[in-house]
């Protein structure tokens, strides 16, 4: 996941460009760089590390040029070096090129590419881009028809910002998957991957849409569809007050919170990934020797972090190989459950204020027990009490309901257990990278995902009359039909269920009508898929609606459920990352289109510090 940010205008733009880049660095601090176009010349200044620790060695607003490229880095492909960092140029010098997304048939690209004697300098996927148009000018036409004709060849997600020497102050840009918004100032043209990086020069905007291809000058702009047609896009004013400046332009907190989850997941992952391994011990004290030593997990926690805490025991399990239980803290305190020897307590809560959970913690560490917090608040009572900490970076959680907290603790429990699989030798070295690459694409599926809002927006009509859903998933997604039954509940007032798919025909089928909507979690996998198919044949029969979250590019599914909303192919155990989003829009829009307080439902409050 990156941020990228590109102005041409009839003064110089590298000002410009350094402080958007600033705005978007929470989509990614591995690297930065820009370009700028000054006369026929690119000139390049990139570096290793966050915005001003690169800033102050290079001067960004120092580079001359009127028109110009940026970007930060959240790296997937090649590990965080200069050559890797963006802007990358082509081999003769005169195409840069900055790109947020994943391109998945670069490496086939690239060995095409090699075999005709192209060399690279980077191991990123955006390099074969710039080959490709530089390939693509060589065949005649304009940069514009370039990028067009380059794009065809791309697989995967795409945000592009493109510069070429032969064409002086003008800016190409396109996108696929990765959201990408024109600006529009006074004598000059923005794009950026964020509202939030152009917001001080302009207050005009248009986003562009699929295969959408836009080429800016400082005083044109003009967009062509995926035909190469040129077409009229309706521009939009972003008209904020104060409050609304602090949502990010959002209209609740909630959907603002919803929406940061890809950058607020990169903060969870990047610090504690180095090469192949997980790095935890200095951070948390938790060292390999430890995490030998536990035999054991016991994880403690109340409303969305005891939905968060059974993911975690599904992965202990499978991953780490290690027995888990999940407990209701305000049961356990006043249960005297057997702690054997070899356990380790995991304490689960976004404000690490919950008073049920921190009770419960101090009764273990009262029994000699080894505890660890998972939290998002620094200095809380939930880390002062417990022995270890594992902070979750989602930042200030303002919404009564939660929702980057929640993926944040699974991303670090995730991370826990490769540390722990790592440590106890119970998966390969092939098994934990292919863990570790899966967790780094996890943001910017979620980004691919979070471009659906609009789709989710229309399928939550369908709940807006109703009184009742129930929500089916099967092993590692069944925590997660308790989450989308449990947000559904907290902001719309609709009273759900969620219950394990197989569950379905012990009970609750005899609640199934045509007013009943029916959320079924199916990704599809090697386990469950087929059985989880028959399910929705028995809703379906029953004449239930079936709204699906189905994997990319599954059209059986398609053909069962009223509607459909597909998240990317991933890893198993990181299906939870992903499957939650959807569901997150969906109780958000059933909310707002029901006319609910979004941000404060009424009975709840964001702490519970008292039983």
């Amino acid at each position: 996941m990156c941020g990228i940010i590109g102005v041409t205008s009839t003064e110089p733009v590298a000002p410009k460009l350094a402080d958007g880049v600033r705005r978007l660095e929470y989509r990614g601090y591995d690297s930065v760089g820009l370009a700028t176009l000054d006369g026929g010349a690119i000139g390049i200044r990139k570096g290793v590390g966050k915005v001003d620790e690169v800033d102050a060695q290079l001067d960004f607003a120092a580079a001359a040029g009127n028109t110009g490229i940026a970007h930060c880095r959240w790296g997937t492909h090649g590990g965080i070096t200069h050559n890797n960092a963006h802007p990358h140029l082509s081999p003769n010098g005169k195409v840069a090129i900055v790109h947020n997304g994943i391109i998945e048939n670069y490496l086939a690209l690239k060995q095409d590419l090699q075999a005709n004697g192209h060399a690279f300098a980077s191991e990123t996927d955006t390099e074969v881009i710039a080959h490709l148009i530089e390939l693509e000018l060589e065949h005649g036409g304009t940069l514009k028809d370039a990028v067009h004709r380059a794009s065809k060849q791309l697989v995967g997600s795409y945000a592009l910002g493109v510069l070429s020497a032969d064409e002086p102050g003008t800016l190409v840009a396109t996108r696929n998957e990765s959201p990408l918004v024109i600006g529009f100032g006074d004598r000059e043209h923005l794009i950026a991957s964020d509202v939030a990086a152009i917001l001080t020069h302009t207050d005009t905007v248009v986003y562009l849409d699929n295969h959408e291809v836009a080429v800016l000058t400082a005083e044109s702009c003009a967009i062509y569809d995926d035909g190469g047609f040129a077409i009229d896009k309706q521009r939009e004013k972003i008209d904020w007050d104060m409050e609304a400046a602090e949502k990010g332009g959002f209209e609740h907190f909630m959907l603002k919170e919803i929406h940061e989850q890809p950058g607020k997941l990169a903060d969870t992952i990047s610090p504690r990934l180095r090469d192949h391994e997980v790095v935890f011990e200095a951070e948390t004290g938790v060292t390999a020797e430890v995490l030998r030593g536990i035999d054991r997990v016991i994880f403690l926690a109340c409303g969305t972090s005891w939905h968060a805490a059974m993911v975690g025991e599904f992965l202990f399990e499978e991953l780490a190989k290690t027995p888990a239980e999940v407990e209701y803290a305000s049961e356990f305190r006043y249960r005297n459950a057997p702690i054997p020897p070899g356990t380790l307590v995991v304490a689960m809560s976004q404000s690490g204020e919950t008073a049920d959970t921190n009770a419960a913690l101090e009764e273990a560490v009262r029994r000699g027990t080894r505890t660890l917090a998972v939290c998002n608040v620094r200095g809380s009572t939930m880390t002062r009490i417990a022995h270890h900490t594992v902070y979750t970076h989602a930042g200030p959680e303002i919404g009564v309901a939660s929702t980057k907290a929640f993926t944040t603790q699974i991303a670090a429990l995730y991370l826990l257990n490769i540390a722990m699989a790592q440590a106890k030798g119970v998966l390969n070295q092939q098994q934990i990278d292919s863990m570790i690459q899966g967790l780094r694409q996890a943001p910017l599926q979620v980004e691919q995902i979070l471009d659906q809002n609009d789709t989710i927006q229309k399928i939550a009509k369908h709940f807006t009359s109703r009184s009742n859903a129930i929500y089916l998933g099967r092993g590692v997604h069944f925590p997660i039909a308790l989450e989308g039954a449990l947000k559904l509940k907290e902001i719309s007032y609709i009273h759900a269920e969620g219950y394990p798919a197989a569950e379905m025909k012990h009970g609750p089928i005899a609640l199934i009508d045509k007013q009943m909507p029916v959320v079924v979690i199916a990704p599809t996998d090697k386990l469950t898929y087929q059985k989880t198919l028959g399910n929705i044949e028995e809703v379906k029969a029953r004449d239930g609606v079936v709204i699906a979250i189905a994997t990319e590019g599954d059209q059986t599914i398609a053909q069962l459920a009223d509607h459909t909303i597909y998240i990317p192919e991933s890893l198993y155990s990181i299906g939870p990352l992903l499957s939650v989003i959807p569901l997150q829009l969906l109780s958000y829009h059933v909310a707002e289109l029901r006319g609910c307080d979004v941000d404060k439902p009424r009975n709840l409050s964001k702490v519970v510090t008292v039983e």
